[in-house]
């Protein structure tokens, strides 16, 4: 089975011509079309996910790194450094920008007093909750234009992208948390 782009640059159901019937065996290289399908679709999201996105004044990877410290709890700047894909030195400028904006706090760490972890703050969650709801609209905006079939494929896809998303999280760290 081959993956292909459709026309209008989704990856949508298209299967090129002569693909294997459902009751044939995959094709060699089906997994790897199926990256690179996923990888586009996902390049495509990106840029989708920054259109929707409300002018806050905060970089998408600060607010991701608020998403993560909303999801993670306190945790070392260095394991957030790692975690974002960012360095040590950039972290540790953007939890200073993060700070003084109020949106996170610096706490001793309860197993190590000589470390610091980082919180995300109470106005840090409000910020991220606004920002969610904002982009949530938009979204229902883009959903109303879709066809039913459409929206049913988008939400039996929910799991699918979750999955995803937590095998990346699932991948080891480098630093301590």
């Amino acid at each position: 089975m081959e993956f292909a782009e459709g026309r209008d640059g989704s990856a949508g159901d298209a299967l090129a011509a002569g693909a294997a019937s459902a009751g044939d065996a995959p094709a060699a290289g089906a997994g790897d079309a199926l990256a690179a399908g996923v990888a586009a679709a996902l390049e495509r999201l990106i840029g989708l996910f920054r259109s929707l996105s409300p002018a806050s004044g905060l970089s998408l990877t600060a607010a991701a790194t608020l998403a993560t410290l909303e999801r993670s709890g306190p945790c070392r700047l260095t394991w957030l450094a790692v975690r974002e894909g960012v360095t040590q030195p950039a972290m540790t400028q953007l939890v200073a920008r993060l700070q003084e904006a109020g949106l996170v706090d610096r706490a001793p760490d309860p197993d190590d007093g000589r470390v610091v972890q980082i919180r995300i703050t109470a106005d840090g969650k409000a910020v991220l909750a606004g920002r969610r709801a904002v982009r949530a609209e938009r979204v229902a905006g883009l959903l109303d234009r879709l066809s039913p079939d459409q929206r049913d494929a988008l939400a039996a896809a929910l799991p699918a992208m979750d999955a995803l998303v937590n095998a990346r999280r699932a991948e080891p760290v480098t630093s301590v948390h």
